[in-house]
């Protein structure tokens, strides 16, 4: 969430700075941030990732 939070903080020191390409980029920028977080909040809908239980490896 840290990198959508200055995204979105740069796009509004653009628009009070008047940059209206830097404003353009940095919206694609956090299209494509949004759309990867979509993406892994999708790949593991329940928030928890199960790692199993730990074991000892077997002596060779």
């Amino acid at each position: 969430m840290e990198i959508w939070n200055n995204l979105f903080d740069r796009i509004g020191e653009a628009e009070g700075e008047g940059w209206l390409g830097e404003i353009e980029g940095l919206r694609i920028s956090l299209a494509g941030a949004e759309s990867k977080i979509s993406q892994i909040d999708a790949s593991s809908p329940s928030g928890l990732v199960n790692l199993g239980l730990p074991t000892r490896r077997k002596e060779p």
